[in-house]
């Protein structure tokens, strides 16, 4: 079948999707989009990744970073979003890349796609069982086993290799993934509800520190703005800003996600370019205001810990926001998990639906109408992830994919403004079809490019097995070739 007729046939198959979408319930609203937006993004990148980036990186120019990643993020999103306006059924950038890019570039987006959901909740299930000692022994003056509470594995810098720690396992890591897990399978509707109740705790902790923390700003700390640098690249200076927007760029993880839920929205077309961006919009300027107000109450040197807001909340003195923090910091990675172990089992359905996943992974339960068995089938190996993994290496695989996945959505907008000018979009990247993509592919693309070796080795082993599984059984079993079989 020649290239441009199976493209068309790919996006009219698409189309055809969306009339139908196989069983899920569409319930979601613009305001639920918004929300789940808000849950995937505010998470590990305010509560921890802000502070490190501060101390190692950018200093106080930090809020910089926070910026530049968010103008990757805007771009990426943007592109997102007149793709999901317009093919509006589940799969996210997998689905994108069907449609513009044939099927061998949209395999290859969805396996990355399955590295970053799954890989990013287990680094967040990390996190959060890091704050959820804490505030045990906060509350309690328990301190719980490391044995029991810390991964048996971490990334040894020095060796360039994996050593054993002497733990055992990361049971807390485990506990929430497993939990979230159950929340998902019940429904998409419930899981919605649970999320936004989530969302106004985190938020309204995040504002609480805002508040009470800006009269403690000392300007003192905020000279110089822009550290010089120390001789090394990403130490500071400019290269340290950008070094550090790499870093933080984990925090604007979780936008994308929105777009899986394609299937399961009342008005996909209007809806969805909502949900992406204005969730970007609000996480872009809590973020902002959270580094600036930080940096100021703490001097940068200082903020190198695993639970930096509570070091500007101790700087303060103002002791009872710190439980309130620790609370707020547990219901916003439980959200973030939430967001993306319910993407991850959606790229699965789209995938199968397509015939390159067995067909199993396509079932949607008869009560519930979720994918139940791909929902439970991720859960279980999140939890094994994040129960023995380093949170470094799990972080920087997640960061990296979802990049990639923005460099595919950017160049696919592009393509198929080209091959497709006919198919009605309700939302249209501003500025032509060219600019934004272009910037985006670039913003994303140049962050890529600051990746450490072993990150960029992990990424192609994992697209290596991708490949295998692609010519080994997906092709085969396409439901758009026509050699395939039914």
């Amino acid at each position: 079948m020649p290239h441009s007729l199976l493209a068309r046939k790919s996006i009219d198959h698409l189309h055809a999707d969306a009339e139908h979408p196989h069983g899920l319930k569409r319930t979601l609203t613009a305001r639920d989009l918004v929300l789940l937006g808000i849950g995937g993004i505010i998470g590990t990148g305010i509560f921890v990744l802000t502070g490190r980036a501060a101390a190692a990186n950018a200093g106080p120019a930090v809020a910089l970073s926070f910026t530049i990643a968010a103008f990757a993020a805007a771009f990426a999103g943007l592109c997102y979003s007149e793709m999901a306006s317009m093919i509006p059924v589940a799969g996210s950038a997998y689905t994108y890349a069907y449609a513009t890019m044939g099927e061998l570039i949209a395999w290859i987006i969805g396996w990355d796609l399955i590295l970053e959901y799954l890989v990013g909740a287990a680094t967040v299930s990390v996190g959060w069982s890091g704050y959820m000692c804490a505030f045990v022994k906060h509350v309690t003056g328990w301190t719980l086993p490391t044995a029991w509470t810390t991964s048996p594995l971490v990334w040894s810098e020095a060796h360039h290799s994996v050593q054993f720690t002497g733990a055992i396992i990361n049971l807390p890591a485990v506990f929430i993934t497993l939990l979230v897990t159950g929340i998902l399978v019940v429904g998409i509707k419930e899981s919605a509800r649970f999320n936004s109740v989530i969302v106004v705790i985190k938020v309204a902790v995040v504002l609480l520190f805002i508040f009470a923390a800006a009269p403690f700003v000392r300007g003192e700390n905020w000279q110089p703005f822009i550290p010089e640098n120390t001789g090394k690249f990403g130490q500071f200076g400019f290269s340290g800003i950008m070094q550090g927007a790499t870093m933080v760029f984990f925090a604007y993880i979780g936008f994308d996600a929105v777009s899986t839920a394609a299937q399961e929205t009342r008005n996909p077309r209007r809806d969805l370019p909502i949900g992406i961006l204005g969730s970007l919009a609000v996480c872009t300027v809590l973020y902002i205001a959270v580094s600036l107000i930080l940096t100021g109450v703490v001097p940068y040197t200082e903020l190198s810990v695993p639970h930096p807001i509570a070091v500007g909340i101790a700087a303060t003195g103002v002791r009872w926001l710190e439980s309130a923090v620790e609370i707020g910091a547990i219901a916003g990675l439980s959200s973030v998990m939430m967001v993306l172990l319910m993407g991850q089992p959606r790229i699965f359905f789209s995938m199968a639906h397509d015939g390159l996943l067995p067909s199993f992974a396509a079932r949607v339960h008869k009560r519930f109408g979720t994918p139940h068995v791909t929902t439970i089938a991720t859960g279980l190996v999140c939890a094994v992830a994040g129960g023995v993994l380093p949170i470094d290496i799990l972080g920087e695989l997640t960061s990296i994919g979802t990049l990639f996945a923005f460099v595919l959505v950017s160049v696919g907008v592009m393509i198929l403004r080209l091959k497709r000018p006919d198919i009605p979009r309700a939302f249209k990247v501003p500025g032509g079809p060219y600019l934004i993509p272009i910037l985006g592919a670039l913003f994303s693309g140049g962050l890529m490019a600051t990746a450490t070796t072993h990150t960029l080795i992990r990424l192609f082993a994992w697209m290596g097995i991708g490949l295998v599984i692609y010519f080994g059984y997906s092709r085969k079993h396409s439901k758009l070739r026509p050699s395939s079989p039914r």
